[in-house]
């Protein structure tokens, strides 16, 4: 995943995020909302790791197949973390990652690219707006489970792989640009109404979001974390040669 650099500013830590696990986690509710943070994540990671497999199908070349593979591969280094995390929390990994399923399988099956370059532009877009929202969570939580989610959201390289591909394609066929815009948008929707309705439906990390777990961003805050968000996606557009 692609590492954006509208990652909120790096301030004191205070609250949950200047404790350890050993010391957040004794809040029950902090507990729940991490388990349901790294469900989340995990099951992001193996959706990306089998995504990529996918994609690489569609490679026109076998240099393009073979850099898809190892993009894969670390997306799936990236969920054994996860996973290992989990367990090693007490929460069982599968438990955790089920209730996110649905949600992430649905947006996958609504937004299922036509061919290469929507592939390329989908994985850049999502898997973007996913990285940037967990970067602004990760600097409310303890200092243990922040460096873990900062470390899995490390760039595998597609950003600047898709970057390449996709604007390649718009000065061979400027035609592509439209269409490619046109799908960056309606990712951009549904990735966020996606992001939304998974949180409103687990109460820990709604919670977590909005407030009531010592030191949770509160409403006004989210709203400034949802706008970074769509700069940062106004940022990458540009850089792929698209109209925001």
């Amino acid at each position: 995943m692609e590492t954006p650099d509208n990652a909120a500013a790096a301030e004191e830590p205070t609250g949950i995020a200047a404790l350890d696990w050993a010391g957040a986690s004794a809040d029950p509710q902090y507990r729940a909302a991490v388990v349901d943070l790294l469900g989340a994540l995990a099951y992001g990671e193996l959706a990306a790791f089998e995504r990529l497999a996918e994609d690489a199908k569609l490679a026109p070349t076998l240099a393009d197949k073979a850099e898809l593979a190892k993009m894969a591969s670390a997306e799936f280094h990236h969920f054994e973390q996860l996973r290992d995390r989990l367990a090693a929390i007490d929460a069982e990994p599968t438990g955790a990652m089920e209730p996110f399923a649905k949600a992430l399988d649905d947006f996958h099956r609504q937004t299922a690219p036509s061919d290469w370059l929507e592939g390329l532009v989908k994985a850049y877009v999502g898997d973007s707006i996913a990285s940037d929202f967990y970067r602004e969570v990760a600097v409310r939580l303890d200092s243990d489970t922040r460096a873990l989610v900062l470390a899995v959201l490390d760039d595998t390289g597609h950003g600047n792989f898709a970057v390449e591909k996709v604007r390649a394609a718009i000065e061979a066929d400027p035609r592509v640009g439209g269409r490619l815009a046109l799908w960056a948008r309606r990712l951009m929707g549904e990735a966020l109404s996606q992001a939304q309705r998974v949180v409103a439906e687990r109460d820990a990390l709604s919670t977590m979001l909005v407030g009531g777990v010592a030191d949770g961003f509160d409403l006004a805050a989210v709203g400034e974390m949802f706008s970074r968000i769509t700069k940062a996606h106004t940022k990458r557009m540009a850089a792929l040669g698209l109209a925001a």
